[in-house]
């Protein structure tokens, strides 16, 4: 059903309004304490928070896609996640006020409808950079200026993170029986020795189911070490990390009688941060190609998959935005991704995460 005209008017308004507001950051650490006592007062006191939170973040995503250069806002991929975020700032506008218990369980339905709706955003947004990519090599008229996209891209996926860290935090402060340490989506015990062998797993299914075979991967560290982190989001990292590491091997050795060296996964715990090292032996990446790897616009598939249809499935490679949002998702909690390569031999990459129980910064 089209919006008629002054609503549609009212609600452009409306956005412009809220994203001029400024944007309230909340600390890990305050997430922590405030999620170690979910009770029924705290959990109003969140929602009523998110209530007036939530409509500036989405808002201000909003405005920006509608102001993008090189006429990326008018592809139909941009457009349309511009109308998931109008929707969800509808959603969220003209739900009542949150009040009682009942508002409050009604209000977490809502936002969790809304992660929901936006689950599919970056390989969308891929689709439609894709689309303006294919449109420029068509016309040979290739921008020089892409920085800008990717400096938007940059903002767009680091306020993603946040939006559904608010929203999946308070969603999950309401399951009645958590396990042991978990606050919210915050592990305070997490083992980066499990996720690495959970995200190892998977990373490996996917490459047998591709090639047919994969690579060994040996993990070392500490077994019983543990330290607050956002167990999804260490997942997320390092999945990527470990399939680019098998994708590099595999292609590497496929017609090689040479026995396949493993992909190496070793875990420290420094006093600053705690440091994951995945490291090859698929022939690394030329110097010159280095610099590429963090931009949206660059994959080392040699054929990419099909971007007409962004699939649910996860394929091995070829969106070229998995190392970029990966070394988001470090960043928004301080910490970084770093790769170093030597050509002719392998890659190593070093994940530096941050202690969150000691941060007091706002999160972005």
């Amino acid at each position: 059903m089209m919006a008629s005209e002054p609503v549609a008017r009212a609600v452009a308004e409306e956005v412009g309004r809220w994203g001029s507001m400024k944007q309230t950051g909340v600390s890990l650490r305050y997430m922590m304490e405030f999620g170690s006592r979910p009770t029924e007062r705290n959990l109003l006191l969140s929602a009523q928070f998110l209530q007036k939170e939530l409509p500036i973040r989405i808002a201000r995503r909003a405005l920006e896609l509608e102001s993008l250069p090189f006429g990326l806002s008018r592809k139909p991929a941009i457009l349309k996640v511009r109308d998931w975020y109008l929707d969800s700032f509808r959603d969220i506008r003209y739900f009542p006020e949150v009040r009682n218990r009942n508002d409050e369980l009604a209000f977490t339905q809502m936002i969790k409808m809304i992660k929901v709706r936006h689950n599919n955003v970056v390989p969308t947004m891929a689709l439609g950079v894709q689309q303006l990519k294919n449109e420029q090599y068509r016309t040979r008229k290739i921008p020089t200026a892409f920085d800008e996209i990717h400096e938007f891209l940059d903002r767009f996926y680091m306020s993603r993170i946040g939006i559904r860290m608010l929203i999946g935090q308070h969603v999950a402060l309401h399951d009645p029986d958590p396990e042991p340490g978990v606050i919210g989506l915050i592990n305070t015990e997490l083992s980066p020795i499990q996720v690495a062998q959970a995200a190892s797993e998977d990373a490996r299914s996917i490459c047998l189911r591709e090639y047919g075979s994969a690579p060994e991967i040996d993990i070392y560290g500490d077994p019983t070490f543990t330290f607050p982190y956002v167990s999804s989001h260490l997942h997320l990292m390092l999945f990527e990390l470990v399939k680019n590491s098998l994708r590099a091997v595999q292609e590497r050795y496929m017609n090689s009688d040479k026995d396949v060296p493993p992909v190496r996964i070793i875990v420290a715990d420094g006093a600053e941060d705690v440091t994951i090292k995945v490291s090859d032996e698929g022939g690394g990446i030329p110097r010159s190609g280095l610099p590429r790897i963090f931009t949206y616009l660059y994959s080392t598939a040699k054929n990419p998959p099909d971007m007409d249809c962004p699939s649910e499935g996860v394929t091995m490679a070829g969106y070229g935005y998995g190392l970029p949002i990966s070394r988001l998702y470090a960043r928004y909690f301080g910490g970084d991704l770093q790769i170093i390569s030597m050509e002719g031999y392998g890659t190593d990459a070093y994940l530096h995460l941050s202690r969150l129980g000691d941060s007091e910064e706002p999160l972005p």
